[in-house]
């Protein structure tokens, strides 16, 4: 028996009837649908995006019930830590500076980062460490015209810094040298640097590059790398017998004559004390 040749029309038929079919099912038995997602379901990496986004936003608008709204959205367990962990990553990072700045600033903002609870506050009243629950010698901060300790006619020895070199300063902008103080404080084992940066309006400001020089060499680093103590803060550690010059940002005040210098205790052992150095802008 003979079959007729049937051509290629018949396979150009089934092409047709099966892609007719396909575009009736997608279209009229089950269309695509749009499904709106919540920003929490987002993966890390994009909430890091969203969450600086929010920050940005801030910095233009100023808005902080709106960035918080809209941070809310996140489900964050802590926003203010949120914001605070991804503002250090981004200072380490190639990220812009300005994108550390914005998410530092909403968080300090939004929640505040509390004073160390080692640092002194802005007063000259003497600092007393609170580390434990027995009370600590107080801590002067005027340096002793003499070698010799200097002990105050209360109850508790009290500690006096060694001699140090009058601090010299020349005015400069953007950042001024608010206040400076020496701090005899057993809890800080070190010789540092510490130094507290803050914008016109008493916020604490990271990524603000601090550069401290000595005759053999030069360093630079950053506030807000350490959030456990405050967003603007930075400490450096000094070598004993060095003599340091510090700057605040570009084209800051410039700081001189910053030594190491001795505290002793009432039982005469000696312990090195530090610097703390408050810079605002104008």
């Amino acid at each position: 028996m003979n079959e007729t040749p049937r051509g290629p029309w018949y396979l150009l038929t089934g092409l047709a009837l099966g892609l007719a079919l396909g575009l009736f099912y997608a279209w009229a038995l089950a269309p695509a649908k749009d499904v709106d997602t919540s920003p929490d379901t987002l993966q890390a990496q994009y909430k890091e995006q969203y969450r600086a986004m929010i920050a940005l936003a801030y910095l233009s608008d100023g808005d902080v019930e709106r960035a918080r709204a809209r941070l809310s959205l996140l489900g964050d367990p802590d926003p203010v830590e949120a914001l605070t962990i991804q503002a250090q990553r981004a200072l380490t990072a190639d990220n812009p500076d300005e994108e550390a700045y914005a998410l530092g600033k909403l968080a300090a903002d939004l929640g505040g980062v509390p004073r160390p609870k080692d640092s002194p506050p802005p007063t000259d009243t003497p600092e007393t460490p609170t580390a434990t629950p027995s009370p600590r010698p107080t801590a002067t901060r005027t340096p002793a015209p003499t070698a010799t300790p200097t002990v105050l006619p209360t109850s508790r020895a009290t500690f006096t810094p060694l001699p140090t070199r009058t601090p010299t300063a020349t005015p400069g902008a953007p950042f001024i040298l608010e206040e400076r103080t020496f701090v005899c404080n057993p809890d800080w084992t070190r010789p540092l640097l510490r130094v507290d940066v803050r914008d016109a309006a008493r916020q604490p400001v990271p990524g603000v590059p601090i550069t401290v020089s000595w005759a053999e060499g030069e360093e630079i680093f950053y506030t807000g790398l350490k959030p456990d103590l405050g967003l603007g803060i930075a400490d450096f550690e000094m070598t004993p017998g060095l003599t340091y010059t510090l700057v605040a940002g570009q084209g800051g005040q410039v700081i001189g004559d910053l030594q190491a210098a001795e505290c002793e205790g009432e039982n005469g052992a000696r312990y090195w004390g530090s610097w703390m150095l408050t810079f605002v802008q104008p």
